[in-house]
């Protein structure tokens, strides 16, 4: 896809503690009146939504939001018998928000610009090795397990590297914050360095807290 047939104006969908990257798929359960009346529109054009965390700040209905999302297109769409869409989108580029749009609609629209991220669009091979990996597995392991989450590695282990990162950045329990510098990270060196910060934050907290008691 080339940058032109992005939109200009970006329907978007406030989620915290969630974001999508380039060539990155995700589900999505929509329920809201709102994010159905999106997904319908999105449906009869270009099936595009853009996916942004919303901040701490601003109103309770009317969060504001953080300027750097990603833009995803619905390749799969069903809907339940009580009225839900079961969408998977599938990530495309990442978006700067220049303005928000009054468009009338339940839901909000942006105004955006993709130009600081024109890179995502180009298929890139990695400059990452798998072995620089072993260590961001095994501290990421430790995490999800005292966390509870259940990942399947075998799975991960077989994607390529930008997407293994991208997806242990989506699926890392790790605050709104913390995701959002993994998202507007220009590229998966910086994104892989940012990882191995943030884990070691939580290593050391669970160090200093068992050294504490």
């Amino acid at each position: 896809m080339k940058k032109e047939d992005l939109p200009k104006i970006l329907p978007v969908f406030p989620l915290s503690n969630f974001i999508i990257f380039p060539r990155t798929t995700v589900p999505l359960n929509i329920f809201e009146p709102r994010y159905i009346q999106m997904i319908d529109k999105s449906m009869k054009s270009d099936r595009m939504i853009g996916m942004i965390q919303p901040k701490k700040t601003g109103e309770l209905k009317k969060p504001d939001l953080h300027d750097v999302g990603c833009v995803g297109k619905i390749t799969s769409f069903n809907e339940t018998d009580d009225g839900r869409y079961l969408i998977i989108l599938n990530g495309i580029c990442r978006f700067k928000i220049m303005k928000e749009v009054n468009n009338g609609n339940l839901y909000r629209e942006c105004e955006v610009k993709y130009d600081d991220f024109s890179n995502d669009l180009i298929e890139k091979s990695d400059e990452i090795k798998f072995s620089d990996l072993k260590l961001i597995f095994l501290n990421l392991k430790s995490l999800f397990k005292k966390q509870g989450y259940e990942i399947n590695w075998k799975e991960i282990e077989k994607q390529s590297l930008d997407q293994t990162i991208n997806t242990l950045s989506m699926a890392s329990p790790f605050s709104l914050e913390e995701k959002q510098v993994l998202l507007e990270s220009k590229d998966l060196n910086l994104r892989k360095e940012k990882l191995e910060e943030i884990l070691n934050t939580y290593i050391l907290d669970n160090f200093n807290n068992k050294t504490l008691q």
